[in-house]
């Protein structure tokens, strides 16, 4: 079966190791995403929910360049560094997920790569016959 890797171009992919997204047949592994923007700097500085838009909008671009959308998507991951953000994160993931409403968990971690990113997600896809 064929692997497609889909970069980001971050700075942390060479350093770790890992793609943005990978597609292999009708699956889609989108790795943990932040807000971070096309300049590479994190958007949303102090606001969760502004960082999880931004991470969601990148979640989607990763899923366009693998053939897919966030239709498509069947599970989400949600990492936070501060749980009481917990509605505001919720309702920005809601906003892009409202009719899908994918498998979801939400956790809180000590830390993030970066002290001032605040939430990272992860998403897969499932790109099958219809």
């Amino acid at each position: 079966m064929e692997r497609l890797n889909i970069s980001s171009g971050t700075p942390w992919e060479p350093i770790v190791g890992y793609s943005r997204a990978v597609r292999v047949g009708p699956y889609i592994y989108v790795s943990g995403t932040t807000a971070t923007g096309e300049d590479g700097k994190i958007v949303g500085a102090g606001d969760a929910r502004a960082q999880a838009v931004q991470t969601l909008k990148n979640i989607e671009k990763a899923l366009q360049r693998a053939g897919a959308s966030m239709k498509d998507v069947v599970r989400t991951r949600i990492y936070v560094t501060n749980i009481a953000e917990w509605e505001k994160i919720g309702k920005a993931h809601g906003e892009f997920f409202e009719d899908i409403r994918p498998a979801t968990s939400m956790v809180q971690v000590s830390a993030l790569i970066s002290h001032e990113i605040l939430v990272e997600i992860e998403a897969d896809a499932y790109v099958g016959a219809e």
